[in-house]
């Protein structure tokens, strides 16, 4: 077991939420673990024009601040997501928020887009020296009059600071958000948004994501396919959060409000995973998250349509050393299928 993999298991040893801080705290302080290895070419791909060096990326809801994205793409990540960021600096809802499920190697949180908004975001973004693929997860603030404004507000502001950029309509802890997946409010939100795009120089310079939840009702996957692609966005990350509580769930948190992420979710966001890519005849990059913590898992979501896949709840449990592992593994799954890049699972199966 590496240094970094025991200090993961130390910072268990707090409360959720103060692990989590003192992980960031630690990572800015350059105590995070580092890939020394060369990248595998057959892991590097292309995703929504974005050259990665590998399919492995962290989920946003990590580093809500952009505080240590280079960590993260030391540590071996292929590309990094922060956020979710709103316009105005917010504390989230009431404390505890945050709960490990150890049982279920699970964590339910209900954060509230806590995060130090806007102006804090792009200046740190704004001061990296640009190597490797970071992405910005723009949201709303809780009490906004104009949420979509909100999304609007994030992308102007961090335009020519971010990579990519993902709209997060999906969280289940911010009242009404998840509303906005329907056609009429989606409708409205892409077509503010592509507006807005539109006014900005080099409009194509970084593509734009929707992050959708995973509990859409039936026919909800078709028209998100629809309205993003009509829109102009460039693809779609399955999936956020669930709201649902699976009949196998064991520890003792299983009955606390939030969204419930690790590998409760895999069989769930991977199965939505495959209606967004049966769905897909548009050529949208489709990005699998939910319950990631093997190479076999990461595997499985490009075999149900997926280009690119991201986690962060198994971080949790194993720090994030764990990216390494993740990408070996999935290296190896892919050669021993006599696949000869990662391009060519998509989808399979």
């Amino acid at each position: 077991m590496s240094l970094h993999d025991l200090g993961a298991r130390a910072l268990r040893l707090l409360d959720a939420e103060t692990a989590h801080r003192a992980a960031i705290a630690g990572l800015k302080a350059g105590l995070g673990p580092v890939d020394h290895g060369p990248e595998d070419p057959l892991l590097q791909t292309t995703v929504a024009g974005l050259d990665l060096p590998s399919p492995i990326g962290l989920a946003a809801g990590f580093d809500k601040n952009a505080e240590a994205p280079d960590a993260m793409l030391r540590a071996g990540f292929g590309f990094v997501e922060c956020g979710t960021v709103t316009p105005l600096p917010q504390v989230g809802n009431p404390k505890p928020r945050l709960f490990r499920l150890d049982e279920d190697r699970a964590v339910i949180n209900r954060m509230g887009f806590n995060n130090e908004g806007l102006d804090a975001f792009a200046d740190r973004l704004a001061q990296r020296r640009r190597r490797g693929v970071v992405g910005a997860n723009i949201g709303a603030n809780k009490d906004a009059t104009d949420r979509i404004g909100d999304y609007v507000a994030g992308l102007n502001r961090l335009w020519g600071s971010a990579d990519y950029f993902t709209v997060n309509i999906s969280s289940p802890n911010t009242p009404g958000l998840r509303a906005l997946q329907t056609k009429a409010a989606l409708e409205e939100l892409l077509g503010r948004l592509a507006e807005a795009r539109a006014a900005l120089p080099n409009p194509a310079a970084a593509p734009v994501l929707l992050k959708v939840a995973p509990d859409l009702e039936d026919g909800e996957v078709e028209t998100i396919v629809e309205t993003v692609a009509a829109h102009g966005l460039q693809g779609i990350i399955v999936s956020n959060t669930t709201i649902s509580r699976p009949d196998a769930l064991r520890s003792a948190n299983r009955s606390e409000a939030g969204g419930l992420s690790g590998p409760p979710l895999m069989a769930l966001s991977t199965e939505m995973l495959r209606r967004f890519h049966a769905a897909n005849d548009k050529g949208l990059a489709l990005i699998g998250a939910g319950g990631i913590r093997t190479g076999a898992d990461a595997l499985a979501k490009i075999k149900a349509g997926a280009q690119a896949v991201q986690f962060y709840s198994a971080m949790v449990y194993e720090g994030p050393s764990m990216a390494v592992r993740v990408k070996r593994e999935l290296a190896a799954r892919l050669r021993a299928e006599g696949f000869a890049g990662v391009a060519e699972a998509v989808g399979v199966g």
